[in-house]
């Protein structure tokens, strides 16, 4: 079952939540991250991004970046722009996109939890990627960026999620510039505190990672660090645990991630389209942007022209719940035998972009002569990423991906 506890979070003031919440670190480059920030001091991007306050060019994982980013958090916590709570709470952070609105619980989950594969994966780690994150972690000694989990939905939980969010005013209520609204909870009432805590404990087998694959690591392995500093540890210390926000499966949405590649592998569009009959209905769509409209139907733009192409029954496998993704598909039909393209991780002629974007961001990198054509996935459903994670798969990269984002600093996790 899946340990959740309440921990006393670090705040911001109502007045500064807005300026301060930012987008989390992996969405953003250095240059991206400097315009975003530009003057406004408040922005939680000087902590998680701190190479912006340095000057252009510099190593984001040098040490003077890493210095900077204690200076950096000390000082929002010196000037009163991140407050901690008295009292250990759980929260209640609320995303609204499109006219949706998801509901996830703000606590902590345990590292053993992580370790005994409670906390369940669909994605492979790189090593690099955790150390960077890693050293965060333990410089900051906090969570200052939360992790993005799922759960099976639980009837009692929604029950008392959806009491406080009717009965109870948000302490915080705004609307990120990219049209997102976020509001946040704190819950007060200890009583339903240790009841939340009971139904994780007693009625939810498992918690899924979403989004946060390197944080959750980095998280769970500097924990494992400490313990190793501290004889006689008990496992109930606070570097034990880790910042999650936890939403239920049911209303969670993922949306396409899709791919461009840089080149045909020395043939020209017309012989790259008569390999793609062979394992496709293959069907013209024109200047239009065509979307994909179901799964194994893909959309295909080149040479200024948009495709449907649907796999041809008997070219993957439906029995397996990897070979069965779209993804896999893509790469099995086009991307390995037809591009040459075997690694995803390392190849240097495949760029991903995620459906936010739009399907005209395809069209814009293929029209611009930096990508010679792009695919549009369907997206992948969470019963399917529940799945392959509950089967002990892991799948392939750049599969998933979650919107709205999780916005860092509305509330951090302190480890001791």
């Amino acid at each position: 079952m899946s340990i959740l506890k309440p921990f006393r979070g670090l705040r911001p003031p109502v007045n500064l939540v807005k300026q301060l919440a930012s987008r989390p670190y992996d969405v953003l480059n250095s240059d991206e991250a400097r315009v975003e920030a530009d003057g406004n001091p408040y922005s939680l991007l000087h902590v998680t991004k701190a190479e912006i306050d340095l000057p252009k060019g510099i190593d984001e994982h040098s040490q003077e970046v890493y210095d900077k980013v204690v200076e950096n958090f000390a000082s929002f916590r010196q000037k009163g722009w991140l407050v901690q709570d008295n009292e250990e709470k759980l929260y209640i952070y609320a995303q609204t996109m499109d006219g949706r609105t998801q509901y996830g619980i703000v606590g902590c989950t345990h590292i053993d939890d992580y370790f005994n594969n409670h906390i369940k994966k669909h994605e492979l780690t790189r090593k690099d990627k955790e150390e960077d994150r890693m050293i965060h972690v333990r410089i900051t000694n906090a969570n200052v960026e939360p992790v993005f989990f799922s759960y099976p939905a639980h009837p009692e939980v929604d029950a008392l999620v959806t009491a406080i969010v009717h009965n109870e005013a948000p302490i915080y209520d705004f609307v990120s510039d990219d049209g997102f609204g976020h509001h946040f909870w704190v819950i007060n009432d200890t009583k339903v505190i240790k009841r939340l805590v009971e139904l994780f404990e007693k009625e939810i087998p498992s918690l899924y990672v979403a989004d946060g694959h390197h944080r959750t690591a980095a998280a769970a392995l500097v924990g494992l660090e400490k313990r190793k500093n501290k004889p006689g540890f008990t496992g109930k210390e606070e570097f034990n645990y880790f910042m999650s926000v936890l939403f239920p499966d049911n209303q969670l949405k993922i949306i396409d991630y899709n791919r461009l590649v840089k080149d045909l592998n020395g043939q020209d569009a017309t012989s790259f389209i008569e390999k793609l009959v062979n394992v496709f209905d293959v069907e013209k769509k024109g200047k239009e942007i065509y979307k994909p409209s179901k799964l194994h139907n893909f959309s295909m733009y080149l040479g200024g022209e948009w495709y449907s192409l649907t796999a041809k029954p008997g070219t993957y496998d439906d029995s397996d719940p990897i070979g069965v993704l779209d993804v896999t598909i893509l790469s099995n039909l086009i991307l390995d035998p037809v591009l040459d393209i075997k690694d995803l991780r390392t190849s240097k002629r495949i760029d991903f972009v995620g459906g936010i974007r739009g399907l005209g961001e395809l069209s814009k990198r293929v029209d611009n002569g930096d990508n010679k054509a792009a695919f549009a996935l369907y997206p992948v459903s969470m019963k399917q990423l529940i799945n392959i994670a509950d089967s002990g798969n892991i799948m392939p990269p750049k599969t998933t991906w979650f919107e709205p984002k999780l916005r860092s600093g509305l509330v951090v996790h302190l480890l001791d």
